[in-house]
Order: C-alpha cells, then sequence, then structure tokens
C-alpha cells in the first residue's frame, strides 16, 4: 500500500475553501430560493397568480429534494466507477461545480420576459431540479475524496472536522450578508423602483457563483488524490432494508426526520417574520442581527456547550438530547408569547433565538452520535454493521425533512397570503412591510413557524422515550461485545 506524506498546510487550506465555497451555494438555494420566486418574482403578479406560485413552489422544492435524495447513491455509483488520470473525484468535483455555478446563477437571473405565474412555475422546477442534480455531482466526490489523500486516524478526523467547520463558515457567511448586499447591488446596477431585490439577487447569485468556482479550482489543484481507494456506494434498496433490520436507527432516522422538519420550517419562514410580522422600516437590519446571533450560538453550542455537558457536567448523550428537545420546545413558546403580545425590539427576540439555535447546533452532534452507535448495535443483532448504508441513510433523510419543511412552509404563506407590495428602493427609503398585514395574517404565520415546530419536537421526545434503548451504559456493555466478537474472528 502507497504511504500517503502528511498533508501540507496549503492542502488543507484549500480542502477547506472548497467547503466554504460549496456550502455558500447551498445555503444560498437552500434560504433563499422560495423567497426568491415566492416573494420577490411573485410581487409582479395577482393574488391569485402569486398564491399558485407559492403553492406549486412547495411542491416543487418537496419533489427534487425527494428526487435528489434518490440521486446520490446514483451519482455514488457512476464517481466510484471513474478512472482518469486526474483521479476518480476531482474531475467531477470540478464539473459539478462549473455547472452548478451557472445553474445557481440562473436560476436567480429569471428573465423578465417571463411575465406569467405559469411561466414562472416552469422556470423555477426547471433549474430547481438541474440545481440538485448538479450540487449532488460535486458534494458526493468531495466528501468521499478524503480517503484517497489522508492517512486514517487523526489526520482524517481532523481534516473533517476542519471541513465541517468551513462549510458552518460558508453558511453564515450567505446568512448573515444576503439581506445586506442584496439591496446594494440592486441599487449599484440601477434597478428600477420595485426591482431593487430582483437585480440585486441576480448579481450577488454571480459572485457567490464565482466564489464557488475560484475556491473549488483551489481544491482541486492543491488537493492531489495519492492512491487508488474503494468507494463503497448505496443504494436506496440497501437503506432500507438496513433500517428495516436495525430497529435502533430506525429510532435515530425517525427523530431526525421530526426534529429537522420543525427546525427547517421555522428557518424557511424566519425572513417573511421580520420582514411583514416585526417590521419596521429597519427590518433587513434586524434579520441579519438576528440570524447573526444565531449562526453564532449555533456554533459554539457545538464547540463549547456539548464537551461542557458531556465532559465537565457528564450528562449522558441521552439526557443532553431530552435537554435540548425542552430547550427548543421553551424557546419556540416564548417566541410565540413574544409574538403574540408584542416586540419592539430585536434583542428581545435573542432570548427564545439561543435557546432555540443552541438546541439545534446540539441536535446536529447527537443524532449523528446516535446513529454511530447503532452500527455497533446492529452489528451484534444482525451480524453486519451496514456503516456505509446507515450515514448515507442520514444524507437521504436531512434532505428529505428539507422538503416536507419547504411544502408547509409554501402552504402556510399561501394561506396567509403575505402581500409583497413594492420593493425597497431609493425612491420608496425602506418601506414598512408589515404596514396592512393583518393580524389573522400575522398569526397564522406565527403558528405555523412555533406551534407546529412544537409538535415535532414533542413527538419527537415521546418516540425516542418509547423506542430509544442506546443509553451510555448500554453503549458501553455493546462496545465490549463488539471488541470480543472482533478478538474471536481474528482468533
Amino acid at each position: 500500500m502507497e504511504t500517503k506524506p502528511k498533508l501540507s498546510l496549503m492542502s488543507k487550506i484549500s480542502y477547506g475553501l472548497g467547503a466554504v465555497g460549496k456550502d455558500m451555494v447551498y445555503m444560498l438555494s437552500a434560504s433563499y430560493v422560495l423567497y426568491y420566486f415566492q416573494d420577490v418574482l411573485g410581487s409582479r403578479f395577482s393574488d391569485a397568480g402569486r398564491t399558485a406560485i407559492t403553492v406549486a413552489m412547495g411542491v416543487i422544492l418537496l419533489v427534487a429534494r425527494i428526487f435528489d435524495a434518490f440521486n446520490d447513491p446514483l451519482m455514488g455509483v457512476i464517481v466510484a466507477k471513474t478512472k482518469t488520470r486526474w483521479g476518480k473525484f476531482r474531475p467531477w468535483l470540478l464539473i459539478g461545480t462549473l455547472t452548478n455555478a451557472v445553474i445557481l446563477f440562473l436560476m436567480f437571473a429569471c428573465p423578465p420576459s417571463i411575465n406569467q405565474p405559469g411561466g414562472i412555475i416552469a422556470y423555477a422546477a426547471i433549474f430547481y431540479i438541474l440545481w440538485g442534480v448538479t450540487y449532488t455531482m460535486m458534494d458526493i466526490p468531495y466528501w468521499s475524496m478524503i480517503p484517497a489523500f489522508t492517512e486514517g486516524g487523526k489526520e482524517r478526523e481532523g481534516l473533517t472536522t476542519l471541513a465541517r467547520s468551513c462549510a458552518g463558515v460558508g453558511s453564515a457567511i450567505i446568512t448573515i450578508l444576503t439581506m445586506k448586499i442584496v439591496p446594494v447591488l440592486g441599487r449599484m446596477f440601477g434597478a428600477a423602483e420595485g426591482d431593487v431585490e430582483l437585480v440585486g439577487f441576480k448579481w450577488f447569485a454571480l459572485i457567490v457563483a464565482v466564489i464557488f468556482i475560484i475556491f473549488t479550482i483551489l481544491t482541486c489543484v492543491f488537493v492531489k488524490e495519492k492512491s487508488t481507494v474503494e468507494m463503497k456506494t448505496v443504494s436506496v434498496k440497501q437503506m432500507f432494508k438496513a433500517l428495516v433490520k436495525n430497529d435502533q436507527a430506525m429510532v435515530a432516522v425517525i427523530a431526525i426526520v421530526l426534529i429537522n422538519t420543525a427546525i427547517y420550517i421555522t428557518s424557511n419562514l424566519v425572513i417573511y417574520f421580520f420582514k411583514y410580522d416585526f417590521g419596521g422600516t429597519s427590518w433587513h437590519d434586524d434579520y441579519v442581527l438576528f440570524n447573526t446571533f444565531g449562526g453564532a450560538v449555533q456554533i459554539l453550542s457545538m464547540m463549547l456547550l456539548y464537551p461542557l455537558l458531556r465532559n465537565v457536567i457528564k450528562m449522558s448523550n441521552t439526557k443532553i438530547f431530552y435537554t435540548c428537545l425542552g430547550m427548543g420546545i421553551f424557546g419556540y413558546a416564548v417566541l410565540l408569547v413574544l409574538a403574540i403580545v408584542g416586540m419592539g425590539n430585536v434583542f428581545v427576540l435573542f432570548v427564545p433565538g439561543f435557546f432555540i439555535f443552541a438546541a439545534s447546533g446540539l441536535l446536529n452532534i447527537l443524532t449523528t452520535v446516535f446513529l454511530a452507535n447503532s452500527v455497533d448495535y446492529g452489528l451484534l443483532k444482525n451480524g453486519t454493521s451496514d456503516e456505509s448504508v446507515i450515514f448515507s441513510m442520514q444524507t437521504f433523510v436531512v434532505k428529505l425533512a428539507s422538503g416536507v419543511a419547504a411544502f408547509a412552509a409554501s402552504i402556510c404563506l399561501a394561506i396567509a397570503n403575505l402581500q409583497s407590495g413594492t420593493d425597497v428602493s431609493e425612491a420608496d427609503a425602506i418601506k414598512d412591510f408589515s404596514e396592512g398585514v393583518s393580524t389573522a395574517q400575522k398569526m397564522g404565520l406565527r403558528l405555523t413557524m412555533t406551534i407546529i415546530p412544537i409538535i415535532g419536537l414533542v413527538v419527537a421526545i415521546l418516540w425516542f422515550r418509547k423506542k430509544f434503548i442506546l443509553t451510555d451504559e448500554k453503549v458501553l456493555e455493546i462496545s465490549e461485545q463488539v471488541k470480543e466478537l472482533k478478538q474471536n474472528n481474528a482468533e
């Protein structure tokens, strides 16, 4: 076997930049494509036309995410069978990036000549599905190439941690900057009154696409595939078969669906909450400030709060899990109370935001831990660990939850029938979009953002308490049994 030298600093930086670029692209699509088509483009049409676009977008996002989830295993097979002088991963990484960047720009650059709701819906369906396919084309090889240029153990774990952290940075950049930069770009490029966001999103998507391409090129140039590795591929049939045999993996997967659906519903609607409910002439600034605070809390909860609870306070993972769900429910309840009684300062929202974002960060870690623990459980119960199958399923269910949440958010927006009015422009200064929005419309938005997530988290608690058996003590016991089994097999 060929020995791989230690990674250079440039290789680590280049690989990390690749994660920054690809998650900038992912977050722009995940967080703003519904807003762009429903609110920015939809503002040009009547109530009926805008409602048609809103409902159609929910269906498109749901179907596309499910299709994309099934597309992952297929792309894995294609990458695994690729053999070129540049390796099997980097060619697809570059091809996927270039095509995805072009599709991203086109998706946020809908031609003004398309001036009917049906045309907007068709345009969104074509380019969003193409975006999902091309993103998978580069995402699968990006993560799968790690064994091809790293040693196992600490080096591989360290690089994976670095990449995940850089991905978080990419997401945070989009979350924090999008609604600050989009209006500026719109005005800079001379957008007409009412078209500031329309023009701004087009040029912002282009900037993100160019950054994405540059960062991926750096990854392809400075990260070398030093050996040929066998890449395990997983079919959708294998995923479900493994879940049927491994009841604890099934418990974790269903919990992931419930939790992520609850959280994604809120993340899809939060921009509408600030624009039409919280309101004010500075809603852009308040929205950005809230997201900045939330992103910081989420990252710190993963880096500092989890180690504190786990290693210093010595809480079990199951206790941390229930604590997180309780924090999330409390945060949503406080948010609902504040929304009902009224709030005039964005800093008040930091209170429920802290509990919701902290819970979200911790739950990201815990659900992965529970899935990992179910691997050894499956080995003892069924004689096979199915590690690659189970972790491929995690990607599938996260995308499924994202699609379900987007569909639920679009239904809420269609029922609430929020009015877009005119866009932000220099002639209009900055408009308070909450004016003219009825109490009933606001209440529908509030209930969808809070009550539905609370229900989802409560169901997750009940489901987990009834079905999950992999406590810390049980995991330790299983670990010893697995170690003994492997020793016996070696002999």
